[in-house]
């Protein structure tokens, strides 16, 4: 039988498991570097598998070490919330959603608000891009998740909460904003607010405008659709937006058919969001949207 990890080797592997860095996640417990290493490293001789890598100069978790995260996580956790109740006298259940900015401000802010003013449970928030938010689920860091998928990943389940069709903004004195309908050729020659190159909005919309070939110009680079839109606002140039975001004052949206909708998933692990606090939230957000 293998020896039980002490609840302080399994908080010490928690926190490596979010930093990645033994400087850092040393810093963060109040130990030393070698102390920390020594730790992790007893405990992988201890459970006899490999917890972690390393790829270059950065370390990343093993499958073992996603799935020793998650349970450290829990068990954490768990161990937190049982001791606060035992010396406060009561209990107050959690939830971790994790989602990113545009999500939260035009989808999520009247359902999460009821939800804090309604319900018991505590509710923790976390603001990460999508592969930030898939990770975080996998590691346990988070129990659901709201992002926009293409399709459902392994080992995951997923409920389609809201679609957005695509749309290009403008001001309104744009010798485009007379236009009921735009199609992708209308952007020819245009300069564009856009997000960084690395991210799937931005790659997404320059393949289509070199298929239909259409020459444009970056205007600007910004993350997040507050701030594609506060530029656009400014006159730097066009965006294209989700329609689910506000559209500031001056400004005017027209839908670009020719591009797909956005879907808005909720998604979770399988079979992690089958009680306890992490079914009510998934309940509510889904009755919410239905």
């Amino acid at each position: 039988m293998v020896a039980l990890p002490s609840l302080d080797t399994l908080n010490a592997f928690v926190v490596f498991a979010e930093k990645l860095n033994f400087t850092h996640a040393a810093e963060s417990l109040n130990i030393s570097q070698p102390a920390l290493f020594a730790k992790i490293q007893d405990l992988s001789n201890q459970l006899n598998v490999p917890l972690y890598r390393k790829i270059g100069r950065r370390l990343e978790l093993t499958q073992k070490g996603i799935q020793l995260s998650r349970f450290g996580r829990e068990v954490v956790g768990r161990a937190h919330e049982f001791f606060g109740e035992l010396t406060a006298g009561e209990k107050r259940e959690s939830v971790v959603l994790a989602s990113g900015e545009g999500a939260y401000l035009y989808l999520l802010a009247e359902p999460l608000r009821l939800f804090s003013r309604n319900s018991s449970i505590r509710l923790q928030l976390l603001t990460l891009n999508r592969e930030g938010i898939l990770d975080a689920i996998q590691s346990g860091k988070a129990q659901l998740g709201v992002a926009s998928l293409e399709s459902t990943p392994p080992g995951f389940k997923s409920h389609l909460l809201y679609k957005a069709d695509q749309v290009l903004v403008m001001p309104k004195k744009h010798e485009l904003a007379g236009k009921r309908k735009l199609k992708l050729k209308d952007l020819q020659g245009q300069r564009l607010v856009v997000p960084p190159t690395d991210r799937p909005h931005r790659q997404m919309l320059s393949m289509l405008l070199q298929s239909s070939g259409v020459d444009w110009e970056v205007a600007v680079e910004a993350s997040g659709w507050e701030l594609m839109l506060k530029f656009v606002q400014l006159e730097f140039g066009l965006a294209v937006v989700n329609s689910s975001c506000s559209i500031p004052a001056g400004l005017i949206a027209r839908k670009l058919s020719e591009l797909p909708q956005v879907h808005y998933h909720l998604f979770y692990l399988k079979g992690e969001a089958a009680s306890g606090p992490t079914r009510v939230l998934r309940d509510e957000l889904l009755a919410h949207f239905s």
